[in-house]
C-alpha cells in the first residue's frame, strides 16, 4: 500500500486513472476515509481525471501516534500526498472536515491547487452570519449527536443499505479516539479569502443541519467570483446520499475550469 511520509505520520493514499490527465484530489470528512468516495472515484476517472484519495492522519489506513494528531498539519499532509503521488497541481474536492485541509493548502500553497470545491463545510472560516446559522441549525441535533446528523433524517429509511455502509465505513477509523475530535483545526481568517484567485465552488444541501445552506452561502459571498450550488434532498453528505447529483454538479464545474 502506498504511503506519504509526513510529520510523525504515514498517510495512506491511492491513485486512479491516467496520470497524464488533470488531477483531482478528494478530501474526506470526519465521519469517513478514502473509502467514502466509492461513488465518486469511478465517475471521475470515467470523466477523464486522475483521481487521488487519501486517509487523513489517524483515519482509515493512515498511521499517526495519537499524541501527534494535529489538524493543523492536514494541509502539510496533503502536500506530502501530492509529492508522493507525483502530482504537481490538482483540483481539491473537500467534504466537511476536508474543507479545512483543502482551503489551508490553497491559501498556503496556491501553486499546488488548480480549483477548489468546498462541500458542506465552512472550512474553518468564521463570520457572524455563518456562525449564527450554524449555531441555530445545531440545536436540531443537540439531543442525538453529530453522527446521526451526518445524513438527512429520512436517509436510513430511504436508503437502508447505504446508511448501513456509511456507518461501517466510519467505524473503520479505529485509531481515532473520541478525544481526538476535540483538537482545534486550522482556522482561516475571512480576510484571507479575498486573495483567492482560482475557481471555487461551494456546495450545500437542503437538509444539512451541521453546516446549513445559509452558512455556506455567506462564506461563498466572501470569496471572489465563487460559484454556489444547493442540492436537494440530501443532508450533510450529498456526495454519499445523492451521489449522482453531487457528481454532476462537481464534474460540470471541473469541466468548465479544467477542461
Amino acid at each position: 500500500m502506498p504511503f506519504a511520509e509526513t510529520a510523525h505520520c504515514k498517510i495512506y493514499y491511492e491513485t486512479h486513472g491516467d496520470a497524464a490527465h488533470p488531477a483531482v484530489v478528494l478530501a474526506h470528512g470526519r465521519g469517513g476515509n478514502a473509502a467514502s468516495w466509492f461513488q465518486q472515484v469511478p465517475a471521475f476517472v470515467e470523466a477523464g481525471y486522475h483521481v487521488v484519495v487519501f486517509d487523513h492522519r489517524c483515519f482509515g489506513r493512515s498511521y499517526c501516534p495519537p499524541e501527534h494528531f494535529d489538524r493543523g498539519e492536514f494541509a502539510n499532509d496533503l502536500a506530502a500526498v501530492l509529492d508522493a503521488a507525483g502530482v504537481a497541481k490538482a483540483a481539491i474536492v473537500c467534504q466537511s472536515m476536508g474543507g479545512w485541509t483543502g482551503l489551508r493548502l490553497t491559501i498556503e500553497r496556491p501553486e499546488r491547487v488548480s480549483a477548489l470545491v468546498l462541500s458542506n463545510t465552512t472550512a474553518g472560516v468564521s463570520t457572524a452570519a455563518a456562525d449564527a446559522a450554524v449555531n441555530e441549525a445545531r440545536k436540531a441535533f443537540a439531543d442525538h449527536g453529530i453522527a446521526a446528523s451526518a445524513v438527512a433524517p429520512d436517509f436510513p429509511k430511504r436508503e437502508p443499505s447505504l446508511a448501513y455502509l456509511y456507518a461501517q465505513i466510519g467505524s473503520l477509523n479505529v485509531q481515532l479516539r473520541d478525544d481526538l475530535h476535540s483538537t482545534s483545526p486550522a482556522a482561516t481568517a475571512v480576510e484571507e479569502l479575498a486573495g483567492l484567485s482560482l475557481p471555487v465552488l461551494l456546495v450545500t444541501s437542503d437538509n444539512d443541519s451541521i453546516f446549513p445552506p445559509a452558512a455556506i452561502r455567506d462564506i461563498a459571498g466572501n470569496i471572489p467570483d465563487a460559484a454556489f450550488q444547493q442540492l436537494p434532498t440530501a443532508g450533510h453528505s450529498p456526495y454519499f446520499e445523492t451521489a449522482e447529483a453531487f457528481n454532476e454538479a462537481v464534474l460540470a464545474f471541473l469541466a468548465q475550469h479544467l477542461g
